[in-house]
This record gives structure tokens, C-alpha cells and sequence, in this order.
């Protein structure tokens, strides 16, 4: 099928491949954290008024705020495969969100570009993209470590059985048996009254091992990949957590109050990184991203208004769907205080870091997204009128993949649809940011213009498959 936009991403004639060797000399550390189901307006420097954020606010203070960031999907596997592979929802092979469905054994993804170039690259929290033992797994495209979950529905669950070290079950003795007595929303002690053990909260587990892999790399460059599983799925905080204490007698719904506590829960972790990163005099080499891996799943209209005035939630392709914050700061290169409304997304987060790092050489051969070095640095954007796709099959555990929802962003117009073969919608993000007034009727030749992109830059996914799993279970 056509495609008159994806870009070539090898290093090509002597002055390119000269600019490359020269910052290859010069690679900067990269901390990419992204929270599952943070809304674009659970964090004080986007609007919020409920929810505390100290340090992600002080993040936007020290860099760059992006307002018009965008997941690569309305939800958790398709928007991973984005990132990694730098490739839109037209492209990316993993489109379907059933949990493990995994990244095939020839797709090259950002971990593998950044270690061919000499980084060692961590992960942990949720992958989502590979299975135990299938060829999407982490340690198999790039990662030394990856600790964590590999099913995104295994990562439901914050009091798990076991996690997983790099392919490795890594037991949690403490938690056993928590889940059987389907517990409701709310907060739990760590230590099980009735058995005396000591219960292990997987987001703990996860941000210590973290802090371990950045004090153990700090003398060489490193890109940590940082997915935390919170505030996403169950409402089941530590009732010791200090976030806890600080929501628990508001007057909202509990589901709202334990996502409040999550989102400054990740705002502390976030906090004793960048800490981290100053004791280890890591500050001033090393790029700091934060973000959302989609749009809030639940708005908490009234209470919390994660989604602000925007349209839909997750699974959506309305703002309120596939707006993310995204926050980067990177002393020295990036200016304080700076704010961008220029459209981005996912794809483009693979070659930015080829650029930034000097990784070109080693990138994809093609992509979907554009390097936002320069936007980063102040020396230009992406082009204004380029292109942006999402789609989604519309359904978590479907079996096969049948794309229903689909948009497409162009400048400041945005067509959406809520099932294919039905008509666009058409909506002026400037002007209506809030997509409540459908232009398509006044506007046919654009809408038109907009469907024969997609049209041509578009491509039918590899089979959206389970792997095999263990009788009566969900994941391996």
C-alpha cells in the first residue's frame, strides 16, 4: 500500500553521518516515566485543582510543557507498540489490547537502536507487548533488564502472586491469597491480619529496583524506560502510604480518592528520581520525560475532572481519549519554563532519542513519527500540517483485529469516527477543542482529503494473537 510519509531514519551523506559521530560522543542519559491512565488533568501544572503534583510541576517549571501531546493509542499494548517502534496505529504490529499479544521477532524497537549504541536499557512496570517466552519479551528487543509485568493483565493487580525479573517468576510469598477474598475499593494494610505476612505493593517493588538500575549505571549512558502500573485498574492503595493520608477524607466516591492517592503517589516517585538523578550528579546528561500512556480512563467529573473539558475517555479517539500530558526537562538544553502547542505523539519519541543520542545509524529504516529534537532544543518544530493517525479495534479482548475507531490530525482539524465505513467527524481543535461542533457537512473536500490519507497510510496488522497460557489462567 502507499504511504507518502513514513521517514527514513539512516544517517546518509558525509555531513549527516559527520553530526552523528560527533554527538554520538556525547550521549545523554534518558528517563522516560509514564504513568497508566493518568488523565491530562490530574496534574497541577495542566489544571488540576484536586490532585497534589509537586514534582511533576516542578518538572514543567525546569522544562518543557507540551499542551497538544498525544498517546499513540486510546489504549495500554497499541500506545506501547507506538513508542517502541515509532510506528502510528497504522503501522505498529501490535494493535490489539487483549494483553499479550507480542511484538514479532523481526521488529526493531527503541531499546534495540539505543543498545546498538552502546546504552544499557532498563525497564520496569507494565511491557504489554510480549509475553514469558514469546519473541515479543522485553530482554529480546534491547532491554538488559526489565522488571515488572509482561501481561497487561497481569498488571492489574497490585498485590500479585509474583512479578517478573527478565523473564524470571519472582515470587511474592506475602501476597498469596489476597485476590480470593475479592477485595473492594479501598486501603489495606501491608501486613495480612489474618496470616501476619508482610504483603509486597507491586509499585514499590517496581520504583526500588528502578533507583538500584540507575545507581548501578551511572557511569554509563543508560536509558530507563519507566512504565508504572499506577493509577491504572484496581482501587487497592497501602493504608500506610502518606498519598493515602492526604485523600481519604475527602468527600468523593473511593475509586476517586484512591486515584488521587496514585497520581501524588507517582508524583513522590517521580520526585525521589529526580532527587536520585542530583545525588548521582546525573542531572545536567540526562533527559527527563513524563507522561500518560492514554487519556484517563475514568473522569471523576465532579471530584477530580481528569479529563478537563474534553471529549471521552479512554478507548475514545476524542481528545479526552488519546490527550496525554507530556512534560521533558533536560538542565542546560532544554529552557526553563517553556510550553509548546505543537502536535505530537508517541512515533515521535523514537527518533527524537535517535537524534538526541546520536543513534541515527542504528534507527529503523522507516517511521511514522518526526524528531522533536529541535523543538526540545528551540531550534524548530515539526511541520505544522503534518499528519497524525490512531486507530483501535474497539474492543479489549476481542479475538482478530477489526479496526472500528479511527482519527487522523492534521494541523488544527481532526477527523474521528466511531466505527469504520461510518462517515467522519469533523472538528476544529483550536476553535473547539472540546469537539462539540461537527463540521464535516461544511467541509467535504477537506474530509476527503483526510480519509484518502488514510486510506494510503494504512496497512492491514500481523495476526492479533494470544500466546498459549496454562489451563484457567490469563496470562503465563
Amino acid at each position: 500500500m502507499a504511504n507518502t510519509t513514513r521517514r527514513t531514519l539512516l544517517a546518509g551523506g558525509a555531513g549527516l553521518a559527520a553530526a552523528c559521530a560527533q554527538q554520538s560522543a556525547y550521549k545523554p542519559n534518558i528517563v522516560y516515566v509514564i504513568l497508566d491512565d493518568f488523565g491530562l488533568y490530574d496534574a497541577g501544572c495542566y489544571g488540576s485543582k484536586a490532585i497534589r503534583t509537586p514534582n511533576i510541576d516542578r518538572l514543567a517549571a525546569e522544562g518543557m510543557l507540551f499542551t497538544d501531546a498525544y498517546s499513540g493509542c486510546s489504549v495500554c499494548a497499541p500506545a506501547r507498540s507506538t513508542i517502541m517502534t515509532g510506528l502510528h496505529m497504522g503501522h505498529t504490529p501490535v494493535r490489539g489490547n487483549s494483553g499479550g499479544i507480542s511484538l514479532r521477532a523481526e521488529d526493531y524497537t527503541m531499546a534495540g537502536m539505543l543498545t546498538n549504541n552502546g546504552y544499557t536499557c532498563g525497564g520496569f512496570g507494565k511491557w504489554g507487548i510480549g509475553e514469558l517466552d514469546t519473541p515479543g519479551a522485553p530482554e529480546k528487543h534491547g532491554f538488559e533488564r526489565f522488571f515488572g509485568y509482561y501481561h497487561q493483565v497481569h498488571a492489574h493487580y497490585f498485590y500479585p502472586d509474583y512479578l517478573i525479573d527478565t523473564g524470571r517468576k519472582v515470587p511474592l510469598p506475602g501476597n498469596r491469597g489476597f485476590y480470593e477474598s475479592k477485595p473492594k475499593a479501598g486501603a489495606f494494610p501491608l501486613t495480612d491480619p489474618a496470616s501476619g505476612r508482610r504483603r509486597t505493593f507491586s509499585a514499590y517493588a517496581i520504583v526500588e529496583e528502578m533507583k538500584k538500575f540507575l545507581r548501578t549505571n551511572k557511569d554509563r549512558p543508560f536509558f530507563c524506560y519507566a512504565p508504572w502500573t499506577i493509577p491504572h485498574a484496581r482501587h487497592e492503595v497501602p493504608e500506610s502510604d502518606p498519598a493515602w493520608a492526604l485523600y481519604r477524607d475527602k468527600p468523593w466516591p473511593i475509586e476517586a480518592r484512591v486515584h488521587a492517592s496514585y497520581c501524588s503517589m507517582a508524583d513522590r516517585f517521580l520526585g525521589e528520581t529526580l532527587a536520585l538523578l542530583k545525588e548521582l550528579n546525573l542531572e545536567s546528561n540526562t533527559l527527563v520525560l513524563f507522561s500518560s500512556d492514554n487519556g484517563a480512563a475514568e473522569t471523576y467529573g465532579g471530584s477530580l475532572d481528569s479529563a478537563g473539558n474534553l471529549r471521552g475517555q479512554k478507548t475514545l479517539m476524542y481528545e479526552g481519549g488519546i490527550r496525554t500530558p507530556l512534560v521533558a526537562r533536560w538542565p542546560g538544553r532544554i529552557k526553563a519554563g517553556a510550553r509548546t502547542d505543537a502536535p505530537v505523539y508517541f512515533p515521535d519519541l523514537l527518533p527524537t532519542f535517535a537524534e538526541l543520542t546520536g543513534s541515527q545509524r542504528y534507527a529503523p529504516q522507516e517511521v511514522d513519527g518526526v524528531s522533536l529534537a529541535g523543538l526540545l532544543t528551540g531550534k524548530g518544530g515539526p511541520p505544522p500540517d503534518r499528519h497524525m493517525y490512531w486507530e483501535w479495534n474497539g474492543a479489549h479482548f476481542a479475538k482478530g483485529y477489526d479496526v472500528q475507531n479511527q482519527a487522523c490530525r492534521r494541523g488544527d482539524w481532526k477527523i474521528v469516527r466511531n466505527k469504520a465505513g461510518q462517515p467522519w467527524e469533523l472538528y476544529h481543535l483550536k476553535e473547539d477543542p472540546g469537539e462539540r461542533n461537527d463540521l464535516a457537512a461544511k467541509n467535504p473536500k477537506l474530509v476527503a482529503e483526510l480519509d484518502a490519507w488514510v486510506r494510503a497510510n494504512r496497512a492491514s496488522p500481523p495476526p492479533q494473537t494470544e500466546p498459549s497460557k496454562p489451563e484457567g489462567q490469563q496470562w503465563r
